[in-house]
C-alpha cells in the first residue's frame, strides 16, 4: 500500500522554526539605466507579493552594478539610493543606503526578517544624480513563505 503524502504545517523545522512545507521565492532583475527615462527617479527593481493567508521571511538580498563587476572595490553608489520596502514602507535598517551591502553572487550575510501575512516586498533604487559610469544595476530578493495556520488547516 502506498503512503499518502501530506503537508505537515503543524510541525516546524527544529533548527529554524520555518514550517517543513515552506516554499521558496527568488526574484531578480537587471536594468540598463541608459534605457530608463530620466523622469523615472525611482525604479522598483524587484518585488514579491506573499499570497493572502501566507507569512514569510526575507532571507537574503543582493545588489549589482556593472562598476562593481569590473572592480570589486567600487562599492560606493553616491548617485543611487537603495531601499528595501514592505507594504510601501522602508524596512529598517535597509533604507536609503548608497553603497553595495551584499554584492550579487556572494553567499554572505543572511538577514532572516519575518514578513507579515500577505506582505508586498520590494527593492527599489532612487536616482539622486546622473550616475556617471554606472550603466547597469541589479537587485535580488530571496526567502521563504508558508501558509499561516491561524487560518485553519490546509488539508
Amino acid at each position: 500500500m502506498n503512503a499518502r503524502l501530506r503537508a505537515n504545517t503543524g510541525r516546524p523545522c527544529v533548527l529554524c522554526g520555518i514550517p517543513l512545507d515552506a516554499q521558496y521565492f527568488d526574484e531578480s532583475r537587471i536594468v540598463d539605466l541608459q534605457s530608463e527615462p530620466e523622469e523615472y527617479r525611482t525604479i522598483v527593481m524587484v518585488q514579491f507579493d506573499l499570497p493572502p493567508q501566507y507569512c514569510g521571511v526575507l532571507q537574503n538580498f543582493f545588489q549589482f552594478t556593472d562598476l562593481l563587476a569590473s572592480d570589486p572595490t567600487r562599492i560606493d553608489t553616491p548617485d543611487l539610493e537603495w531601499t528595501i520596502r514592505v507594504n510601501g514602507h522602508p524596512l529598517y535598517p535597509y533604507l536609503g543606503f548608497q553603497h553595495i551591502v551584499n554584492p550579487w553572487g556572494s553567499s554572505c550575510c543572511p538577514v532572516d526578517i519575518r514578513l507579515d501575512e500577505g506582505a508586498r516586498l520590494d527593492f527599489a533604487v532612487r536616482r539622486l544624480g546622473a550616475s556617471p559610469g554606472v550603466r547597469r544595476i541589479g537587485a535580488r530578493l530571496s526567502g521563504r513563505y508558508w501558509y499561516n495556520s491561524a487560518y485553519g488547516t490546509a488539508a
